[in-house]
């Protein structure tokens, strides 16, 4: 089974690249990301038509995820229970599926914005809640993974150069330190193991040349529970999608599981 994450950026805009990359690559099961669309919007017959069901969570312009899968759809849970809201709104964050035997859920992490600001105490709280929304799973004996966008580079070597990012979100302590803590779960890092590229990167800012100059930052992730990681034989971020007119700042994250 081929699984992927991606923050696609706009699923209506980009429509035509997903499925020519969903088709090149053979992947099975999808997390997409950043959807930016109303639910009547989402392209659900062109996806049905290639072979795939979704079970979307989106409210409009911003944020909003999927799962994508043409291995079977069920379980699904639309929205992260007991997350926190922001502005008195609960925004549409996270959505979880069980798929031919493997549970996923794709989260799209608040970005922080900057440190101190309400919404950097926003994205604490709500990667706190999302520990607390996998543990079951997470100790559970079905391979699972909590795959998307996370907003938070792991590590230094995650970030193209440290010092930019000085005073910055994504790669503060309190940031990191929430996503040990989510590991703590009973979850780990996938992609690692093994790496197709040196810095395997995952998102290139659009500006400056971001990309042509490797100026990225590894911020989707995969975090699998023990059963999951068993399974993995490859995993890799697919820097080939990024390239071209009309790319996403962020390239897919592709895993490999020996079922």
């Amino acid at each position: 089974m081929r699984v992927a994450t991606w923050n696609i950026n706009s699923v209506t805009v980009r429509i035509d690249r997903l499925l020519g990359w969903l088709e090149r690559s053979g992947t099975d099961v999808l997390c997409l990301q950043e959807l930016k669309c109303e639910p009547a919007a989402f392209p659900t017959e062109r996806l049905r038509e290639a072979g795939y069901e979704a079970a979307v969570h989106a409210g409009g312009r911003w944020n909003g995820v999927a799962v994508l899968s043409r291995v079977g759809l069920d379980e699904v849970v639309r929205g992260l229970p007991g997350g926190p809201e922001y502005d008195g709104v609960a925004e549409p964050r996270s959505v979880a599926a069980s798929c031919g035997g493997v549970r996923v859920w794709s989260v799209y992490v608040p970005n922080g914005r900057e440190v101190g600001h309400p919404h950097f105490t926003y994205k604490l709280g709500w990667l706190g809640a999302l520990r607390e929304a996998v543990a079951e799973d997470a100790a559970g004996a079905r391979p699972f993974a909590v795959l998307g966008d996370f907003n938070v580079a792991p590590e230094d070597v995650d970030v193209w150069d440290r010092s930019v990012f000085e005073g910055s979100t994504h790669v503060t302590g309190e940031e990191r330190a929430a996503l040990a803590e989510l590991r703590a779960a009973g979850l780990s890092d996938v992609l690692p193991r093994p790496l197709k590229y040196e810095r395997a990167f995952t998102y290139w800012d659009y500006r400056q040349l971001g990309f042509p100059k490797n100026r990225g930052m590894r911020i989707d992730l995969v975090y699998a529970n023990e059963p999951f990681t068993k399974l993995v034989t490859d995993a890799y971020a697919d820097r080939e999608e990024r390239k071209g007119k009309g790319a996403s700042d962020h390239a897919p994250v592709v895993v490999d599981l020996d079922l």
